[in-house]
């Protein structure tokens, strides 16, 4: 108590009391102090020396050992599990180099002003947003220059035909282009009007300095690559008259610095790894034929695949010179197609109006529709529905070409053949633990079960796109028993299995 602080409290008896003798002369009642306690208790917690003092006793010391072997024990059993879970878990696959074409669809453009009306280039360089929102990653316009059949000693490959556009307008193109993300390949095939092997009989002998110039020419303005069209003409294929061209595009290449690339129309399907490695071309497109089989198509695809990396491989159907895919394949089968060519293993190339299913009529470079973005008349049912199929297409495209892009196992990835026959096609892309994408095709005009099997293969997969609008997208479906029906496509989906 000797801590607690008191108080004094005096008692005063304010009355007196008599004393019980009667004697008046008695001693009164007095005043008492006592102390008592004060409320306000403080308490104060054990000082230096105390608590040194409990701290040294030998229990407290032994419970303070526990707990830091406890810690150290935890600790090096978290690491231990950490090192442990890095050596099991399976190795992420190297990614291929991968180039600028590689990365998305090319578009191409033969005739400007059929393309971009009387603007020419400057009317392609106004409908560079429109391209932009397909992903595209390429342009492939021209030739751009004037020829004179069969005349060698007039060809200029380094100047643009008047009544397509100017020079500075080519610059200004590529400028907004490539602030887009998007490249520009210059077709440099010089008799494009006719047969080129008359040009070319004896390699590219005949017209080396005139390509060399006009490569290193076009390079320096910018230019992000170069397309021969024809290759199967220029026989033979010396790898000594390609060496100057491939120099004479790649010259300013070095680490960081954007590649350029040689492109090559080749029509046939034999000898392409032999074209590819004489010649140095980066991506050839070899001749396809929309009206096989799909076991002819199987074949096709296996042979290409297997003797080329698919980095330099391109698929197309609608060659410039031989008009679009929607005319070389009916608009009913249009999709499938274009579903097909978005996941072979390769670059997609497309003829300009693909993407709306644009048709060939009195020529292969018809004008492109420009209108089914605008507003029709209420009262005309008939456009109505025509612009809203346009749209339908050009959606359905932009789908394809934005999951070709971003989906590794659809950009790069592995392929493998499922199933083949006279009217089906089935085959899955498969990219180390990368979501998978089977594509199932069926240009028959009768339906189709497919029994899909495979090491890889889930007993279920989902739909992710169909040709067919009334079958439910989501919706799981089984691989064993993969119903398609008449000129039918679908893409599924399923997790790494892993």
């Amino acid at each position: 108590m000797s801590n607690v602080e008191m108080k004094d409290v005096e008692l005063n008896d304010l009355e007196e009391k008599q004393p019980m003798t009667g004697d008046a002369s008695a001693e009164k009642n007095g005043s008492v102090k006592v102390k008592v306690p004060d409320d306000d208790v403080k308490f104060t917690g054990l000082s230096k020396e105390e608590l040194m003092r409990v701290a040294g006793t030998a229990g407290w010391v032994r419970t303070r050992w526990f707990l830091l072997v406890l810690f150290w024990l935890g600790w090096v059993g978290m690491l231990a599990g950490a090192i442990v879970i890095i050596i099991q878990a399976p190795r992420c696959k190297p990614l291929p180099e991968m180039n600028w074409w590689n990365e998305g669809p090319l578009y191409q453009i033969r005739d400007v002003e059929a393309f971009a009306g009387a603007s020419g280039l400057a009317g392609v360089e106004e409908k560079l947003d429109s391209l932009n929102q397909l992903k595209v990653k390429g342009l492939i316009l021209g030739p751009l220059h004037n020829v004179q059949r069969d005349q060698v000693a007039t060809l200029d490959l380094n100047t643009i035909n008047p009544a397509i556009g100017s020079l500075a307008q080519l610059e200004s193109l590529l400028d907004r282009a490539h602030k887009k993300g998007m490249s520009i390949v210059l077709d440099l095939t010089p008799n494009y009007d006719t047969d080129l092997s008359t040009w070319f009989s004896g390699g590219l002998s005949v017209m080396a300095d005139k390509l060399k110039a006009a490569v290193e020419y076009w390079t320096s303005k910018g230019l992000d690559g170069i397309l021969f069209d024809a290759l199967e003409d220029l026989h033979p294929i010396d790898p000594a008259q390609w060496a100057p061209l491939q120099a004479a595009v790649h010259v300013e290449e070095g680490e960081g610095v954007k590649k350029k690339a040689i492109m090559g129309v080749f029509n046939g399907l034999r000898n392409t790894n032999e074209v590819l490695n004489s010649t140095g071309i980066n991506l050839l497109l070899p001749k396809l034929d929309p009206q096989a089989s799909g076991q002819l198509w199987a074949s096709i695809i296996q042979m290409l695949y297997s003797s080329n990396p698919q980095t330099s491989l391109g698929w197309t159907l609608s060659r410039a010179t031989e008009g679009h895919l929607a005319s070389l394949v009916t608009p009913k089968l249009l999709r499938l197609y274009e579903l097909m060519l978005f996941t072979l293993p390769g670059t997609p190339v497309f003829n300009y109006g693909d993407e709306i299913g644009l048709e060939d009529k009195d020529s292969v470079n018809p004008e492109m529709m420009w209108d089914y973005e605008e507003s029709a008349d209420e009262n005309n049912a008939a456009v109505q529905e025509q612009r809203t199929e346009l749209k339908s297409r050009r959606d359905w495209f932009r789908v394809l070409s934005d999951l070709r892009g971003k989906e590794r196992s659809l950009a790069h990835g592995d392929y493998v053949e499922l199933h083949n026959s006279t009217s089906a096609l089935a085959y899955v892309r498969v990219w180390d633990q990368s979501q998978r994408f089977l594509t199932a095709l069926n240009w028959g005009s009768s339906a189709v079960t497919l029994k899909l099997a495979h090491p890889d293969l889930p007993a279920q997969a989902t739909i992710l796109l169909t040709t067919e609008p009334d079958r439910d997208q989501a919706s799981a479906v089984d691989l064993e028993a993969l119903e398609l029906g008449p000129g039918q496509a679908v893409l599924l989906s399923y997790p790494f299995p892993g």
